[in-house]
């Protein structure tokens, strides 16, 4: 995994689009699984990426079972084997089963961006792209899916680019830090380096050294 910090405005979630090709470059190319990102064929490029935002953009009319299994019925997957996979999230996120039954507006906070990783997660990709993914919920609620993310990450291995304000949070998921500031990368290094070379910060004054050091 790794976290794009930096401040309000810097290009963070810009560069997640440009992943996923929500955005096109005005220059330069994009790279996507070794190949230059092919603008006519993006279904069938984000099959194999999993995109989750703040506030889960999870669909307000669709009950969750069928928010988190839209992809994999279009995609053309069996009754059976949306169900068995369907078991395998619920199970890793914790989610319990009564709850598919409710449209967003009937979780919580917690429960819908839940909801939201199991989509993301739908597929098996092979990269995921979270875009500020937990941040509009409570701390405690947080922390609990935090430990749940670092469980499906052990239970199922997949490159993660994650968007964040909070370098508590990357410090404690990431492996990598990207600083940006400018709408360019100024810094990536491993959380282990980071630790090694500023053993006295916590991880937000760590965030404000990183930044002065930009400015």
């Amino acid at each position: 995994m790794t976290a794009v910090v930096g401040a309000s405005g810097c290009g963070k979630s810009t560069l997640l689009k440009l992943c996923n090709g929500l955005l096109q470059p005005d220059e330069g190319t994009v790279f996507a699984f070794g190949e230059p990102m092919d603008y006519d064929a993006l279904p069938n490029l984000r099959r194999r990426m999993g995109y989750a935002v703040q506030g889960t953009g999870l669909f307000p009319h669709l009950k969750a079972r069928d928010n988190i299994t839209l992809m994999a019925s279009l995609a053309g997957w069996s009754e059976s084997a949306i169900d068995a996979r369907l078991a395998e999230l619920l199970q890793l996120m914790h989610l319990d089963s009564g709850l598919l039954t409710r449209h967003p507006h009937q979780l919580s906070g917690g429960q819908q961006q839940r909801v939201g990783l199991c989509r993301a997660m739908m597929l098996r990709p092979e990269v995921l792209l979270l875009d500020e993914p937990f941040g509009a919920i409570d701390p405690i609620t947080r922390y609990d899916i935090h430990q749940q993310m670092l469980e499906i990450l052990a239970a199922e291995p997949v490159t993660v680019l994650m968007v964040t304000h909070d370098m508590r949070e990357a410090m404690l998921l990431a492996n990598r830090i990207l600083l940006m500031h400018g709408g360019k990368i100024r810094l990536d290094a491993s959380v282990a380096t980071l630790r090694e070379q500023h053993p006295e910060l916590e991880p937000e004054a760590l965030l404000q050294e990183l930044l002065r050091a930009q400015r």
